[in-house]
Protein backbone atom coordinates (compact mmCIF):
# COMPACT_ATOMS: atom_id res chain seq x y z
CA UNK A 1 0.00 0.00 0.00
CA UNK A 2 0.95 3.86 -0.45
CA UNK A 3 0.92 6.38 2.03
CA UNK A 4 -2.14 7.57 1.05
CA UNK A 5 -3.82 3.90 0.61
CA UNK A 6 -2.83 3.18 4.49
CA UNK A 7 -4.21 6.74 5.26
CA UNK A 8 -7.26 5.41 3.67
CA UNK A 9 -7.83 2.32 5.39
CA UNK A 10 -7.41 3.42 8.92
CA UNK A 11 -9.40 6.05 8.27
CA UNK A 12 -12.58 4.50 6.53
CA UNK A 13 -12.12 0.90 7.88
CA UNK A 14 -12.01 1.71 11.45
CA UNK A 15 -14.03 3.83 13.95
CA UNK A 16 -11.78 6.85 15.08
CA UNK A 17 -13.64 8.75 17.71
CA UNK A 18 -12.36 12.12 16.89
CA UNK A 19 -14.12 12.18 13.57
CA UNK A 20 -17.30 9.51 14.35
CA UNK A 21 -18.11 9.69 17.66
CA UNK A 22 -19.17 7.07 20.18
CA UNK A 23 -18.78 3.85 18.02
CA UNK A 24 -15.02 4.89 18.35
CA UNK A 25 -15.03 4.32 22.14
CA UNK A 26 -13.79 1.27 23.94
CA UNK A 27 -14.96 0.10 27.59
CA UNK A 28 -11.59 -1.66 28.49
CA UNK A 29 -7.82 -2.10 27.71
CA UNK A 30 -8.04 -5.52 26.57
CA UNK A 31 -7.94 -4.44 22.87
CA UNK A 32 -4.68 -2.37 23.64
CA UNK A 33 -3.29 -5.19 26.46
CA UNK A 34 -3.58 -8.03 23.58
CA UNK A 35 -1.52 -6.02 21.11
CA UNK A 36 1.01 -4.35 23.70
CA UNK A 37 1.60 -8.27 23.68
CA UNK A 38 1.36 -8.61 20.37
CA UNK A 39 3.79 -6.23 19.37
CA UNK A 40 5.84 -7.95 22.36
CA UNK A 41 5.67 -4.95 25.01
CA UNK A 42 7.19 -1.97 23.28
CA UNK A 43 5.69 0.42 25.93
CA UNK A 44 8.26 -1.37 28.43
CA UNK A 45 11.39 -0.18 26.41
CA UNK A 46 11.43 3.82 27.25
CA UNK A 47 10.53 5.91 30.14
CA UNK A 48 7.64 8.14 29.60
CA UNK A 49 5.03 11.23 30.92
CA UNK A 50 1.64 10.61 30.84
CA UNK A 51 -0.43 13.88 30.50
CA UNK A 52 -4.35 13.97 30.54
CA UNK A 53 -6.93 16.95 31.23
CA UNK A 54 -9.49 18.60 29.72
CA UNK A 55 -7.45 21.31 28.53
CA UNK A 56 -3.87 22.37 28.01
CA UNK A 57 -2.55 18.58 27.75
CA UNK A 58 -1.46 18.92 24.27
CA UNK A 59 0.11 22.95 25.10
CA UNK A 60 1.80 20.90 27.73
CA UNK A 61 3.11 18.10 26.05
CA UNK A 62 4.72 19.78 23.49
CA UNK A 63 5.97 22.21 26.52
CA UNK A 64 7.68 19.29 28.20
CA UNK A 65 8.74 17.92 25.22
CA UNK A 66 10.58 20.84 24.38
CA UNK A 67 12.09 21.06 27.60
CA UNK A 68 13.41 17.81 27.44
CA UNK A 69 14.71 18.23 24.15
CA UNK A 70 17.04 21.05 25.24
CA UNK A 71 18.38 19.67 27.91
CA UNK A 72 19.57 17.25 25.40
CA UNK A 73 17.44 14.05 26.12
CA UNK A 74 15.75 12.32 22.55
CA UNK A 75 11.99 12.59 23.22
CA UNK A 76 9.28 10.85 21.83
CA UNK A 77 6.08 13.32 21.39
CA UNK A 78 2.73 10.96 21.03
CA UNK A 79 -0.78 13.46 20.96
CA UNK A 80 -4.01 13.91 18.98
CA UNK A 81 -5.68 14.62 17.23
CA UNK A 82 -3.83 16.20 13.96
CA UNK A 83 -4.17 18.95 12.40
CA UNK A 84 -2.87 18.32 8.50
CA UNK A 85 -1.20 14.94 8.50
CA UNK A 86 -1.52 11.77 10.43
CA UNK A 87 2.28 11.75 11.25
CA UNK A 88 1.64 14.69 13.79
CA UNK A 89 0.85 12.52 15.90
CA UNK A 90 3.96 10.36 16.52
CA UNK A 91 7.32 12.42 16.61
CA UNK A 92 10.78 12.20 18.02
CA UNK A 93 12.51 15.84 18.53
CA UNK A 94 9.61 17.48 16.73
CA UNK A 95 10.26 15.30 13.49
CA UNK A 96 7.66 12.95 12.69
CA UNK A 97 7.41 9.96 11.71
CA UNK A 98 8.30 8.53 8.49
CA UNK A 99 5.35 7.55 5.66
CA UNK A 100 7.45 4.59 5.13
CA UNK A 101 7.19 3.72 8.82
CA UNK A 102 3.44 4.32 8.76
CA UNK A 103 3.09 1.93 5.93
CA UNK A 104 5.07 -1.00 7.16
CA UNK A 105 3.65 -0.88 10.66
CA UNK A 106 0.11 -1.26 8.91
CA UNK A 107 1.03 -4.04 6.43
CA UNK A 108 2.56 -6.10 9.22
CA UNK A 109 -0.14 -5.63 11.51
CA UNK A 110 -3.07 -5.74 9.33
CA UNK A 111 -3.97 -9.13 10.10
CA UNK A 112 -4.14 -8.98 13.91
CA UNK A 113 -6.00 -5.44 13.52
CA UNK A 114 -8.45 -7.00 11.57
CA UNK A 115 -9.27 -9.90 13.61
CA UNK A 116 -9.62 -8.00 16.99
CA UNK A 117 -11.63 -5.10 15.39
CA UNK A 118 -9.07 -2.97 16.90
CA UNK A 119 -10.20 0.98 16.89
CA UNK A 120 -7.97 3.53 15.11
CA UNK A 121 -6.67 5.00 17.93
CA UNK A 122 -6.04 1.62 19.52
CA UNK A 123 -3.44 0.97 16.76
CA UNK A 124 -2.05 4.09 16.63
CA UNK A 125 -1.25 4.10 20.02
CA UNK A 126 0.85 0.75 19.39
CA UNK A 127 2.79 2.63 16.27
CA UNK A 128 3.97 5.03 18.11
CA UNK A 129 4.82 2.73 21.26
CA UNK A 130 6.81 0.45 19.04
CA UNK A 131 8.47 3.61 17.13
CA UNK A 132 9.21 5.07 20.03
CA UNK A 133 11.24 1.51 21.37
CA UNK A 134 12.77 1.20 17.58
CA UNK A 135 14.14 4.54 17.83
CA UNK A 136 15.10 4.15 21.29
CA UNK A 137 14.01 7.26 22.47
CA UNK A 138 15.54 8.20 26.16
CA UNK A 139 11.91 9.03 27.13
CA UNK A 140 8.41 9.80 25.49
CA UNK A 141 5.39 12.12 26.51
CA UNK A 142 2.40 10.04 25.90
CA UNK A 143 -1.11 12.38 25.88
CA UNK A 144 -4.26 10.96 26.59
CA UNK A 145 -6.56 10.49 23.78
CA UNK A 146 -10.34 10.81 25.63
CA UNK A 147 -10.90 10.43 29.37
CA UNK A 148 -7.81 8.27 31.46
CA UNK A 149 -8.47 5.25 33.11
CA UNK A 150 -9.87 3.70 29.78
CA UNK A 151 -8.11 5.35 27.25
CA UNK A 152 -5.44 2.99 25.07
CA UNK A 153 -2.68 4.50 26.49
CA UNK A 154 -3.16 3.88 29.67
CA UNK A 155 -0.85 0.83 29.78
CA UNK A 156 2.13 2.90 30.47
CA UNK A 157 3.85 3.24 33.54
CA UNK A 158 5.12 6.96 33.71
CA UNK A 159 7.86 8.79 35.30
CA UNK A 160 5.49 11.15 36.31
CA UNK A 161 1.69 11.83 35.75
CA UNK A 162 0.21 15.21 34.90
CA UNK A 163 -3.26 16.28 34.64
CA UNK A 164 -3.86 19.57 33.71
CA UNK A 165 -7.52 20.42 34.54
CA UNK A 166 -11.06 19.00 35.03
CA UNK A 167 -14.26 20.38 32.77
CA UNK A 168 -17.53 18.96 31.45
CA UNK A 169 -16.52 17.60 27.80
CA UNK A 170 -17.18 13.78 26.22
CA UNK A 171 -19.47 13.91 29.15
CA UNK A 172 -21.53 10.68 27.18
CA UNK A 173 -18.60 9.08 27.89
CA UNK A 174 -16.71 10.42 30.94
CA UNK A 175 -19.56 11.71 33.36
CA UNK A 176 -22.09 14.93 33.68
CA UNK A 177 -20.35 15.98 36.36
CA UNK A 178 -16.67 17.23 37.32
CA UNK A 179 -16.14 14.69 40.35
CA UNK A 180 -17.02 11.87 37.65
CA UNK A 181 -14.90 13.43 35.02
CA UNK A 182 -11.79 14.04 37.47
CA UNK A 183 -12.42 10.19 38.54
CA UNK A 184 -11.67 8.63 34.78
CA UNK A 185 -8.70 11.47 34.52
CA UNK A 186 -7.23 9.96 37.53
CA UNK A 187 -7.11 6.68 36.75
CA UNK A 188 -3.69 7.67 34.97
CA UNK A 189 -2.13 7.96 38.42
CA UNK A 190 -0.10 4.67 39.24
CA UNK A 191 1.45 3.18 42.38
CA UNK A 192 4.16 4.84 43.64
CA UNK A 193 4.39 7.27 40.79
CA UNK A 194 3.89 11.44 41.75
CA UNK A 195 1.36 13.02 40.22
CA UNK A 196 0.73 16.69 39.13
CA UNK A 197 -2.48 18.58 39.34
CA UNK A 198 -2.70 22.00 36.99
CA UNK A 199 -5.29 23.79 38.72
CA UNK A 200 -7.01 23.04 42.02
CA UNK A 201 -10.44 22.97 41.87
CA UNK A 202 -13.03 22.06 44.88
CA UNK A 203 -15.10 19.75 42.84
CA UNK A 204 -12.46 17.65 42.15
CA UNK A 205 -9.41 18.47 44.63
CA UNK A 206 -11.03 15.24 46.92
CA UNK A 207 -11.08 13.05 44.04
CA UNK A 208 -7.91 13.59 43.34
CA UNK A 209 -6.36 13.42 46.71
CA UNK A 210 -8.43 10.07 47.69
CA UNK A 211 -7.15 8.14 44.59
CA UNK A 212 -3.10 9.77 45.05
CA UNK A 213 -3.48 8.27 48.89
CA UNK A 214 -4.68 5.04 47.15
CA UNK A 215 -1.97 4.59 45.01
CA UNK A 216 0.87 6.04 47.57
CA UNK A 217 1.68 8.64 44.87
CA UNK A 218 2.60 11.53 45.56
CA UNK A 219 0.62 15.04 44.49
CA UNK A 220 1.37 18.32 43.42
CA UNK A 221 -1.36 21.03 42.70
CA UNK A 222 1.37 23.43 40.45
CA UNK A 223 -1.25 26.57 41.22
CA UNK A 224 -0.15 26.10 45.03
CA UNK A 225 3.49 25.78 44.51
CA UNK A 226 5.98 28.27 44.01
CA UNK A 227 6.84 28.83 40.29
CA UNK A 228 9.50 31.16 38.57
CA UNK A 229 7.89 33.17 35.92
CA UNK A 230 8.80 31.74 32.43
CA UNK A 231 7.41 33.63 29.04
CA UNK A 232 6.58 30.83 26.46
CA UNK A 233 6.56 31.44 22.41
CA UNK A 234 2.45 30.25 22.91
CA UNK A 235 1.46 33.58 23.21
CA UNK A 236 -1.98 32.61 24.55
CA UNK A 237 -2.54 33.96 27.97
CA UNK A 238 -4.32 30.65 28.96
CA UNK A 239 -0.74 29.44 28.40
CA UNK A 240 0.28 30.31 31.52
CA UNK A 241 -1.36 27.88 33.44
CA UNK A 242 0.16 25.09 31.40
CA UNK A 243 3.45 26.66 32.16
CA UNK A 244 3.23 26.28 35.88
CA UNK A 245 2.00 22.82 35.41
CA UNK A 246 5.09 21.99 33.12
CA UNK A 247 7.64 23.65 35.61
CA UNK A 248 6.09 21.58 38.29
CA UNK A 249 6.15 18.18 36.27
CA UNK A 250 10.00 18.90 35.80
CA UNK A 251 10.90 19.49 39.33
CA UNK A 252 9.28 16.12 39.83
CA UNK A 253 11.96 14.43 37.23
CA UNK A 254 14.77 16.47 37.90
CA UNK A 255 14.60 14.97 41.41
CA UNK A 256 14.26 11.24 39.44
CA UNK A 257 17.98 12.32 38.33
CA UNK A 258 17.24 14.01 35.08
CA UNK A 259 19.89 16.80 34.38
CA UNK A 260 17.36 19.47 33.36
CA UNK A 261 18.21 23.21 34.70
CA UNK A 262 16.68 26.57 34.92
CA UNK A 263 18.21 27.90 30.88
CA UNK A 264 16.81 24.38 29.88
CA UNK A 265 13.48 25.01 30.57
CA UNK A 266 13.65 29.20 29.74
CA UNK A 267 14.56 27.86 26.22
CA UNK A 268 12.09 25.18 25.77
CA UNK A 269 9.36 27.76 26.27
CA UNK A 270 10.89 30.18 24.21
CA UNK A 271 11.03 27.62 21.02
CA UNK A 272 7.90 25.40 21.71
CA UNK A 273 6.84 25.83 18.23
CA UNK A 274 10.34 25.20 16.41
CA UNK A 275 11.22 22.28 18.55
CA UNK A 276 8.16 20.58 18.42
CA UNK A 277 5.67 21.65 15.32
CA UNK A 278 3.09 22.45 17.47
CA UNK A 279 0.26 23.93 15.57
CA UNK A 280 -2.88 25.84 16.70
CA UNK A 281 -2.65 27.44 19.59
CA UNK A 282 -3.43 30.85 19.60
CA UNK A 283 -1.51 30.78 16.05
CA UNK A 284 -1.68 34.07 14.39
CA UNK A 285 -1.76 33.96 10.90
CA UNK A 286 -2.54 37.02 9.54
CA UNK A 287 -1.21 40.69 10.72
CA UNK A 288 -3.68 43.03 8.85
CA UNK A 289 -6.41 41.94 9.62
CA UNK A 290 -4.61 40.32 12.61
CA UNK A 291 -6.29 36.95 12.14
CA UNK A 292 -5.93 34.02 14.99
CA UNK A 293 -7.13 30.35 15.39
CA UNK A 294 -7.49 28.11 18.34
CA UNK A 295 -8.37 24.85 18.57
CA UNK A 296 -9.97 24.97 21.92
CA UNK A 297 -13.43 23.81 21.16
CA UNK A 298 -15.33 23.29 25.18
CA UNK A 299 -16.42 25.44 27.70
CA UNK A 300 -13.27 25.55 29.45
CA UNK A 301 -11.02 25.94 26.67
CA UNK A 302 -13.20 28.78 24.68
CA UNK A 303 -13.50 30.86 27.83
CA UNK A 304 -10.02 31.14 27.78
CA UNK A 305 -9.63 31.95 24.42
CA UNK A 306 -13.18 34.68 24.70
CA UNK A 307 -10.98 36.31 26.98
CA UNK A 308 -7.94 36.54 25.10
CA UNK A 309 -9.94 38.11 22.23
CA UNK A 310 -11.12 40.67 24.28
CA UNK A 311 -7.68 41.80 25.53
CA UNK A 312 -7.02 42.54 21.77
CA UNK A 313 -7.15 45.93 20.43
CA UNK A 314 -9.71 46.05 17.06
CA UNK A 315 -12.39 47.55 15.54
CA UNK A 316 -15.25 44.74 14.62
CA UNK A 317 -15.40 41.33 15.15
CA UNK A 318 -15.34 38.28 12.81
CA UNK A 319 -16.02 35.21 13.81
CA UNK A 320 -15.34 31.57 11.82
CA UNK A 321 -17.38 29.10 13.59
CA UNK A 322 -17.99 25.46 13.27
CA UNK A 323 -18.75 22.45 15.30
CA UNK A 324 -19.40 18.99 15.53
CA UNK A 325 -23.02 17.51 15.41
CA UNK A 326 -22.54 16.14 19.44
CA UNK A 327 -21.36 20.00 20.44
CA UNK A 328 -23.51 20.55 23.50
CA UNK A 329 -24.15 24.42 22.46
CA UNK A 330 -25.89 25.50 25.30
CA UNK A 331 -22.73 24.73 27.21
CA UNK A 332 -20.60 27.26 24.70
CA UNK A 333 -22.79 29.78 23.47
CA UNK A 334 -23.37 32.20 26.33
CA UNK A 335 -19.61 32.31 25.95
CA UNK A 336 -18.99 33.66 22.28
CA UNK A 337 -19.09 37.47 21.72
CA UNK A 338 -22.56 39.16 20.82
CA UNK A 339 -21.17 41.96 19.21
CA UNK A 340 -19.46 40.09 16.31
CA UNK A 341 -20.37 39.03 12.70
CA UNK A 342 -20.46 35.28 12.38
CA UNK A 343 -19.66 32.77 9.43
CA UNK A 344 -21.14 29.80 10.20
CA UNK A 345 -19.58 26.38 8.44
CA UNK A 346 -19.50 22.89 8.89
CA UNK A 347 -16.08 21.02 9.16
CA UNK A 348 -15.25 18.60 6.22
CA UNK A 349 -16.20 15.25 8.41
CA UNK A 350 -18.87 12.94 9.22
CA UNK A 351 -19.29 14.39 12.55
CA UNK A 352 -19.75 17.71 11.62
CA UNK A 353 -22.48 19.81 12.19
CA UNK A 354 -24.72 21.52 9.27
CA UNK A 355 -23.98 25.46 9.14
CA UNK A 356 -27.41 26.21 8.92
CA UNK A 357 -28.30 24.10 11.94
CA UNK A 358 -25.49 25.53 13.87
CA UNK A 359 -26.72 29.23 12.45
CA UNK A 360 -30.22 28.24 13.69
CA UNK A 361 -29.35 27.30 17.49
CA UNK A 362 -27.35 30.38 17.92
CA UNK A 363 -29.47 32.53 17.06
CA UNK A 364 -31.83 33.02 20.55
CA UNK A 365 -28.49 33.56 21.86
CA UNK A 366 -27.63 36.75 19.82
CA UNK A 367 -25.68 35.50 17.59
CA UNK A 368 -25.72 36.60 13.88
CA UNK A 369 -24.03 35.51 10.77
CA UNK A 370 -24.55 34.26 7.36
CA UNK A 371 -24.04 30.15 6.61
CA UNK A 372 -21.20 29.46 4.12
CA UNK A 373 -20.86 25.92 1.93
CA UNK A 374 -17.36 25.28 3.70
CA UNK A 375 -15.24 26.25 5.82
CA UNK A 376 -12.59 28.13 3.49
CA UNK A 377 -16.00 29.73 1.83
CA UNK A 378 -16.18 30.98 5.37
CA UNK A 379 -12.86 32.03 6.00
CA UNK A 380 -12.63 33.63 2.63
CA UNK A 381 -15.68 35.99 3.00
CA UNK A 382 -14.34 36.96 6.32
CA UNK A 383 -10.91 38.40 5.12
CA UNK A 384 -13.12 39.97 2.35
CA UNK A 385 -15.72 42.02 4.99
CA UNK A 386 -12.59 42.58 7.54
CA UNK A 387 -10.94 45.69 7.47
CA UNK A 388 -7.39 46.02 8.61
CA UNK A 389 -8.14 47.23 12.18
CA UNK A 390 -10.56 44.20 12.41
CA UNK A 391 -9.82 41.20 14.09
CA UNK A 392 -10.96 37.33 12.90
CA UNK A 393 -11.17 34.63 14.65
CA UNK A 394 -11.40 30.81 13.43
CA UNK A 395 -12.26 27.96 15.72
CA UNK A 396 -15.15 26.14 17.24
CA UNK A 397 -13.81 22.58 15.87
CA UNK A 398 -10.33 21.38 15.85
CA UNK A 399 -11.70 20.33 12.71
CA UNK A 400 -11.94 23.93 11.61
CA UNK A 401 -9.09 24.85 12.21
CA UNK A 402 -7.02 21.91 10.42
CA UNK A 403 -8.51 23.04 7.27
CA UNK A 404 -7.02 26.81 7.20
CA UNK A 405 -3.85 26.66 8.57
Amino acid sequence: MTYKDTLDWMFSQLPMYQRQGNTAFKSDLSNTIKLVEHLKFPHLQFKSIHVAGTNGKGSTSHMLASILQEAGYKVGLYTSPHLKDFRERIKINGKEVSEDFVVDFIEKNKLFFETHALSFFEMTVGMAFEYFSKEQVDIAVIEVGLGGRLDSTNVITPEVSVITNIGLDHTQFLGTTLEAVAREKAGIIKPNIPVIIGETQNETKEVFNSIANQNNSRIIFADQEETQVYRSDLIGSYQKKNIVTVVQAIKQLSALGYKIVANHIEQGLLHVIQNTGLLGRWQVLNAKPKVVCDTGHNREGLLYVINQIQNENFDRLHVVFGVVNDKDLSSIADLLPKNATYYFCKPDIPRGLEADVLQTNLLPYGLVGMVYDSVYEAYKSALVEASENDFVFVGGSTFVVAEII
